[in-house]
């Protein structure tokens, strides 16, 4: 049984081995201070019975209007205490700050291709793939995914696009309709872009 907690700075000095794994992006020490100060309440550990850190979430609230959103910028567990369930119990808490102190329309993270077991959790999770990003954890693909949260939910994330791109393929006839219907497309992303 393990206990979630808020982490504090003296924690930063006992996480090696829940970051000793080829998945987990270790940052330097300012980086992990800086998030700790700006946002506190994102940050959690599961500690053992005995007093050992076996996993820890960071976070941080980012965006503007209906693209206020959580960010998940890691989640580990040690390599002895996966598979309990743990991750979850902190995307769980990572979540519930963003939905309940910060009112996120939605949380997002970066998880590479390659990390399958994050791939299948994330995606148990209710997570849904949001973009592709190539180079951008030391040359590595990732996909970024968004899970819309309960209070706040809006329209499906990719839905707008989706329609622009149906409606401008399907009703291209002629030249003049492509470019028009390319301006009109190029407007609403710039409209969108000052909006975000």
């Amino acid at each position: 049984m393990t206990t979630t907690r808020q982490m504090t700075c003296d924690d930063l000095l006992r996480f090696n081995n829940v970051n000793l794994d080829q998945y987990t992006e270790t940052y330097h020490q300012g980086f992990y201070l800086q998030y700790l100060a700006q946002w506190p309440e994102y940050f959690a550990v599961n500690d053992s019975p005995d007093g050992r850190m076996m996993g820890y979430v960071m976070g941080k609230v980012e965006g503007k209007h209906k693209n206020w959103h959580g960010h998940v910028s890691a989640v580990t567990v040690a390599p002895e205490a996966r598979r309990l369930g743990l991750a979850g119990r902190l995307m769980t808490y990572l979540e519930n700050v963003s939905d309940d102190i910060h009112h996120g329309y939605f949380v997002d993270l970066y998880v590479r291709i390659s990390n399958d077991v994050a791939v299948t959790m994330y995606r148990k999770l209710g997570y849904i793939i949001y973009r592709q990003i190539i180079g951008y954890y030391s040359g590595k693909e990732v996909r970024e995914k968004r899970r819309e949260r309960k209070k706040r939910k809006k329209k499906k994330i990719i839905e707008n696009e989706t329609l622009i791109f149906f409606f401008f393929y399907s009703h291209s006839h002629s030249h003049s309709h492509v470019l028009l219907l390319l301006f009109l497309l190029l407007f609403a992303l710039f409209f969108r872009m000052l909006l975000i």
